[in-house]
């Protein structure tokens, strides 16, 4: 299916080659948006304004507020503040809805746009409303894509959508672009989420696209739809990638027109002779329909191979889930969900921006028109993922044939994705067409004993196994009814008598409304000449996921409010985390008071430094951390607590680690981490770290750990620290770093 080529290679005439040298990069498409967009006058080191931008309801109130502090005085760009995260309202009673009552005063002071909740998803909004093709756009959400409508889109951290609010810059080194060649075209059954899942098994793993450019070339995509190839491009987040970019051609022509943005269009195409980092080359008649099984989405299996060690592959699982329950609480069997040699699943969904399109629904319409899901365990819930897509399933009759058949059709919202939204029951299995089967990201709390288990796989195989009243079933398996393209009539109608739009037309005079959960950041030092940081956390994880670090789920409806949300910091992980991070705080408080207090002053003894120049904090040991959302809370919460360091091996995104910068947190770098010993509880002293940073002398960065009575040292390192991220770090957060 999937067969990864490293080293340089050289596309001409449809055709790849291994490269000598890299000439030929600048010919790639990527390379034409990126420089068309970078303002530093150098090809090496990107200084990128982007197009528009887009937050939804988790992220948008802290971004606003820290831009507010930072200067802001009018949004400089269109900027979308979406409501498809928090519009439950379930938790904290008014505090949700009092977010978007902010949200709409803020889109009218400084002239944004505001999407009320329940209209679209994010993601289905900025492709119907603001894609372009050779545009970028930035998002507060780590699916921010848009590369099979020609449009580069960039997940991050709301500090970097606050750079663009205060004109500043997206800043990065030229990014590897590699070449994913699609041939061939995909079997009947085989959805666009089969084909993102083989992808992602393949290269996940082995960080074969971390942080590079996905550059969709080839004749495979042309037998695509454009809804087929946005369902592949959403999931490329999964890979850890920057971005993504596909050719377009007449379908995305099409596509434009019947968005009514027909000038939105222009063809892209990578020049004769065009050099990319490595190559992927994707067989598309060879995808089969696949599952991802918790608790990550490059865990896929076809279904054909799972279903043949079902029982195995379930007890793995369940093995992983054990180490995350406390061991007084019991756990349903797994290998349960075989019967008689089948696989039964409680739950389908359908949702959000890679499962609830159009295209999708219609499929799934075709295969339970005239069935019944069952009156057993199994439900389905399907999520359209805008108003706009859902009048047109209303229209076509194809929503009223899947209420027919059983499945429950709620409006669009992210909710299942992240767990706020169709939670399964403790031990339950769901399979979903949606982004993300992370540890916990369903809603389940294994604190509490509370565990239940996401699959992932493509509304056409979630259809056949709702055919079968839950009855785990390939789309392959069952009688399709014939392929077909499904016309689609864009009725806008909906967002011109709901959105508001005031782009270009703030109001200054405006007063923000604010609930009682909307809380200013509290303020950060600038950094000390010499750190004493304890220990608060030490993950030994291959890899820990930015929902370890702050949970999703109800806990996202405090994310307007710092000190409230740092309560949940690490909980489902380390629930000691957040009350050693506030014992080493009350070290630090003391000594800014000047009240030294006998623990603070004991501790600075045997560090062997002076309460006048060094700063007591803690740090967070982890081997791989940041993998999944863009959430800034993963970062900030740790400040909030008095965090001033991260230690990883390595980190596993960059916008994970662009949030530790931008609030002010070291991000180390420790080779053979795995193997440091590092434990809740130790010490770590820096000595003249400011100092180190003013020089520029990152690369080797000695420290000594005081663990057990002992004293032994580490050489950390700053590797890729740019002179904006010195400063910020010195400055103390982004906040600071715009003050000054």
């Amino acid at each position: 299916m999937v067969t990864l080529h490293p080293g340089l290679y050289k596309y001409e005439n449809g055709a790849f080659a291994p490269a000598s040298d890299a000439a030929g990069r600048e010919k790639t498409m990527a390379h034409q948006i990126l420089t068309a967009h970078n303002t530093s006058g150098s090809d090496a080191d990107l200084k990128i304004k982007f197009d528009a931008m887009a937050s939804h309801d988790i992220t948008y109130v802290g971004i606003i507020q820290t831009a507010r502090a930072s200067g802001m005085k009018e949004f400089p760009l269109p900027y979308v503040l979406t409501n498809c995260h928090n519009s439950l309202c379930a938790v904290g009673g008014t505090i949700n809805e009092d977010d978007h009552l902010f949200g709409l005063s803020a889109a009218k002071k400084y002239g944004g746009i505001f999407v009320p909740a329940h209209q679209a998803v994010i993601h289905q909004y900025m492709r119907e409303r603001m894609a372009g093709c050779g545009k970028m756009l930035l998002g507060s959400d780590s699916h921010t894509r848009y590369g099979a409508l020609g449009t580069m889109g960039v997940g991050e951290g709301g500090p970097e959508l606050v750079k663009q609010l205060c004109s500043r810059t997206y800043d990065i080194a030229y990014p590897d672009v590699v070449a994913i060649h699609l041939s061939g075209k995909p079997a009947r059954g085989v959805g666009p989420q089969d084909v993102a899942l083989a992808i992602i098994r393949a290269v996940f793993a082995c960080g074969f696209v971390k942080n590079k450019v996905m550059e969709f070339v080839g004749e495979g995509i042309g037998g695509l739809s454009v809804e087929y190839r946005n369902g592949i491009d959403v999931m490329t987040t999964e890979t850890t990638c920057l971005s993504s970019i596909w050719e377009t051609d007449d379908k995305v022509r099409a596509w434009y027109e019947t968005h009514l943005r027909p000038e939105e269009y222009k063809p892209l195409h990578p020049q004769q002779g065009a050099v990319y980092d490595g190559l992927v080359e994707v067989d598309l008649s060879a995808v089969r329909p696949m599952i991802a099984l918790p608790f990550h989405p490059s865990n896929a299996y076809t279904i054909e191979e799972f279903r043949k060690n079902a029982r195995e592959l379930l007890q793995q699982v369940e093995e992983k889930a054990r180490e995350m329950v406390d061991e007084k609480y019991p756990l349903k069997p797994l290998a349960d969900k075989v019967r008689d040699g089948e696989v039964y699943v409680e739950q389908g969904v359908i949702a959000g921006c890679s499962g609830g399109t159009y295209e999708n629904l219609m499929t799934a319409a075709d295969i339970l028109r005239g069935h019944g899901t069952g009156d057993g365990e199994f439900a389905l819930s399907i999520y359209p993922a805008s108003q706009p897509q859902f009048l047109a399933l209303m229209r076509s009759g194809a929503a009223a044939d899947l209420m027919q058949a059983g499945a429950v059709l709620r409006s669009a919202f992210c909710g299942p994705c992240f767990g706020a939204g169709d939670v399964p029951a403790n031990g339950g299995l769901s399979i979903r067409h949606a982004t993300r089967n992370f540890p916990n990201r369903e809603g389940a709390k294994p604190s509490g004993g509370q565990m239940a288990y996401v699959a992932l796989m493509d509304a056409r195989s979630i259809a056949a196994t709702a055919l079968n009243h839950g009855r785990l079933t390939g789309a392959d398996e069952i009688a399709l009814p014939e392929a077909q393209e499904y016309p689609y009539t864009y009725d806008p109608t909906v967002y011109d008598n709901r959105v508001y739009n005031g782009w270009g037309r703030p109001q200054p005079e405006q007063e923000l409304v604010f609930g009682p959960n909307i809380a200013d950041w509290p303020a950060q030092i600038a950094l000390p000449e010499n750190l004493v940081l304890k220990v608060a956390s030490a993950i030994y994880d291959p890899v820990t996921t930015t929902d370890e670090l702050i949970p999703s789920g109800e806990t996202s409806s405090y994310r307007s409010n710092p000190l409230k949300l740092a309560e949940f910091a690490l909980s489902r992980k380390d629930p000691q985390y957040v009350a050693r991070a506030k014992a080493a705080q009350a070290l630090e408080t003391s000594r800014r008071s000047g009240q030294l207090s006998p623990e603070a002053r004991a501790l600075l003894e045997q560090a062997g430094l002076s309460p006048e120049d060094t700063g007591i904090g803690s740090l967070v040991f982890a081997l791989k951390p940041g993998d999944g959302s863009a959430r800034e809370q993963a970062a900030s919460c740790q400040r909030v607590l008095g965090g001033c360091a991260n230690i990883a091996r390595e980190y596993a995104t960059k916008r994970y680690r662009s949030n530790v910068v931008n609030w002010g947190m070291l991000p180390f770098v420790l080779a053979d981490a795995e193997h440091s010993g590092i434990q809740p509880g130790d010490v770590l002293v820096l000595r003249g770290i400011r100092s180190a940073l003013v020089e520029g002398r990152t690369d080797e960065i000695p420290a000594t750990l005081l663990s057990g009575g002992a004293a032994r040292t580490l050489t950390l390192s700053l590797p890729g620290l740019t002179a904006d991220e010195r400063d910020i770090l010195l400055c103390g957060c982004l906040i600071n770093y715009y003050a000054n």
